[in-house]
């Protein structure tokens, strides 16, 4: 110990020189192990960062796969409507012309079934009942009594005029009660069943006191007055002549009445029995519409109902009706009414139901 004592006492600068490198070698130690320290601080930091922009690569990539995936969807999605739309507008395409094929069926059928031949053929019918009508002096329906080859001439005369006018509409009056005006309305009505090409229409527009349906035989005569006003169809009104043994054809057609009107010239003369006429004639198509009307100098109801028709058969009752009578009718309707002819009935003791006007 007193040498090395020694020693450094007399080697001061050899001391520090060692004590300087031992410094240095432990300031280069710790320098390295700060570079090493930075290093793997860097080296750690350049790996962190590198997962981070792993990771964002991964999203933004995942991201991408999303969007890719949503667009393929959507687009899927897309041609998927689009498809569905097409097959939809097929589907209301072809259900649209199934509906009008219906459509068009359906008019057709509706038109078949509202033509005026189909609307005839579904008139409801009456039992003729020929004893009655021989009773009731129908001579036309027989055909045994001569009488009726009159009435064969007077439908033939009456169906020329007519034609050669373009008229339908025949007011069958008279002057007084009794003249026998439906008994002829009536057997001119059979008279006309029998002609093949022409339908025709006999309506008992005797509104106060009708018997049309008494001299005819049918049980439901039902109310003309309720037709004329519209409450009642013609198709469901009218009745034809059933089944019979009196070669009756079925062109003929009865408006009968039931009911008395007590305000029958304001009915006759309204718009709605103008417009039922039209209707009546559009539904059925007659080519002759005859209209037994009241006595003419019994009431207004004639002159009320004079712009409806085309003209007149005016009924005179033989040893019963007089020149004055005739020419006062011919007064009240005008000179610019059509007399189409002058009926003569003979037939006395006729058993048609009496007026009590």
């Amino acid at each position: 110990m007193t040498d090395d004592r020694k020693f450094r006492r007399r080697n001061p600068l050899s001391a520090e020189i060692a004590a300087g490198e031992q410094a240095a070698k432990l300031a280069r130690a710790e320098d390295a192990r700060r570079m090493a320290a930075a290093e793997e601080q860097s080296r750690i930091a350049a790996a962190q960062e590198a997962e981070r922009q792993h990771k964002l690569t991964a999203e933004r990539q995942a991201e991408a796969d999303r969007r890719a995936a949503a667009e393929r969807q959507g687009e899927v999605e897309r041609l998927a409507e689009v498809e569905r739309r097409a097959k939809a507008e097929q589907q209301a395409e072809a259900e649209h012309q199934a509906q009008a094929e219906r459509q068009a069926g359906a008019d057709r059928q509706a038109k078949d079934d509202a033509s005026p031949d189909m609307v005839w053929s579904r008139l409801p019918v009456f039992s003729v009942n020929a004893r009655h009508l021989d009773r009731n002096r129908i001579v036309t329906a027989g055909r045994q009594d001569p009488a009726h080859a009159a009435f064969d001439v007077l439908r033939t005369r009456l169906l020329q005029a007519l034609s050669e006018n373009g008229w339908r509409r025949v007011a069958i009056t008279s002057p007084t009660k009794d003249c026998g005006k439906t008994f002829t309305a009536a057997n001119l009505a059979i008279s006309l069943s029998r002609h093949q090409n022409c339908r025709a229409l006999l309506i008992d527009c005797d509104l106060r006191r009708p018997t049309l349906h008494k001299v005819m035989g049918a049980d439901n005569p039902g109310s003309m007055g309720d037709v004329l006003r519209g409450r009642l169809s013609a198709e469901a009104h009218f009745q034809r002549m059933g089944d019979n043994d009196i070669h009756a054809g079925p062109n003929v057609a009865f408006g009968f009445n039931g009911v008395v009107e007590p305000y029958a010239s304001e009915l006759l003369q309204s718009p709605e029995t103008a417009q039922t006429l039209q209707t009546i004639e559009r539904r059925l198509a007659p080519d002759v519409i005859l209209f037994d009307l009241p006595p003419a100098l019994f009431s207004d109801d004639v002159i009320a109902f004079r712009p409806l028709f085309d003209g007149v058969l005016l009924v005179v009752g033989g040893g019963l009706t007089t020149d004055k009578e005739i020419r006062e009718v011919e007064r009240r309707l005008g000179e610019n009414t059509p007399l189409l002819g002058t009926v003569l009935n003979r037939a006395e003791g006729t058993q048609l139901s009496k007026y009590s006007y």
